[in-house]
């Protein structure tokens, strides 16, 4: 049985074309785990040993052994370098090139549909409601309201933005990149959240803004595609949405679902005031004529 040394060409660019130039030394169950995760790169990112098996149909122990295999301490070596290789292969032109191989354009619709249908389940198994109840409830009982994102992170914060103000009235977008926040978060504090949305390339001005936030204690909400996100290490409350899309772009369709619960829950939990609120926004839209 060969092992292959780590240092032997494992740099986190090509770990996925390691595991499928060394197929032929593993056990058919090992193989079953190797094409799993060729196939679900980012997804693993998020798996646990006990996950990852359960998923696969085999055992932790099979999990275990591939990554000796292929020269890593454990699983989570292994994941630490495909989560390394998720965010290098970020780049539009790369993610382009990589997706082509898997795409038959003849089939796109019925693919696309599928992509985003596997997506959601996995969107569903990775996040309680619970994780989503505390969000609802930190927006309820904060004093101030602020989301930040940037490029395609936009249409999530847009949705976010508009619709908690609708509800409550006290949440402020900040486009990170073209608003000068240095201004916006001196008035910021202790009883104020930010809900900060940040796909792949993670901006930089998302993480000054995060990191200053959080040392004036203001409470912070991460919406990110994986737990390696830069920002993740200011979050009080991670919600991870896979961003991948069958082309070069980041998707916002699994963040969109997730600030839509959030819109859904915050609307109907206190539905009396908040439709007396979106009547009164009703009647001021009527009386400017702004629909035609």
């Amino acid at each position: 049985m060969k092992y292959i040394s780590k240092d032997d060409d494992m740099s986190a660019e090509n770990v996925i074309d390691k595991i499928k130039n060394n197929i032929k030394l593993l056990t058919n169950s090992e193989k079953k785990v190797a094409d799993y995760i060729i196939k679900h790169t980012s997804e693993t990112t998020f798996d646990t040993v006990n996950s990852l098996s359960k998923k696969v149909g085999t055992s932790t122990t099979t999990v275990m052994r591939l990554s000796t295999k292929l020269g890593y301490s454990g699983f989570a070596d292994l994941q630490n370098d495909l989560q390394k290789y998720v965010m290098t292969s970020s780049t539009p032109k790369g993610r382009l090139i990589s997706n082509l191989d898997n795409v038959n354009t003849n089939k796109l619709w019925t693919q696309t549909v599928q992509f985003y249908n596997q997506q959601i389940n996995q969107l569903f198994n990775q996040i309680d409601q619970d994780a989503l109840d505390e969000v609802v409830s930190l927006i309820e009982s904060s004093k101030n309201i602020y989301c930040t994102c940037v490029r395609s992170g936009l249409p999530v914060g847009q949705y976010f933005s508009q619709n908690v103000n609708r509800i409550h009235g006290n949440c402020t977008m900040i486009v990170a990149d073209t608003t000068d926040w240095v201004d916006e978060i001196i008035s910021m504090g202790q009883g104020d959240l930010l809900v900060a949305i940040s796909f792949p390339r993670y901006a930089n001005r998302i993480q000054e803004f995060v990191k200053i936030a959080k040392e004036k204690n203001v409470t912070v909400v991460i919406i990110t595609d994986t737990f390696s996100s830069p920002i993740v290490q200011f979050g009080d409350v991670i919600v991870p949405c896979d961003s991948n899309s069958l082309a070069f772009h980041n998707s916002p369709i699994t963040a969109t679902i997730v600030v839509d619960y959030i819109i859904n829950a915050l609307a109907i939990k206190n539905s009396n005031h908040n439709s007396d609120r979106l009547e009164e926004v009703s009647e001021i839209l009527k009386r400017i004529d702004y629909h035609s």
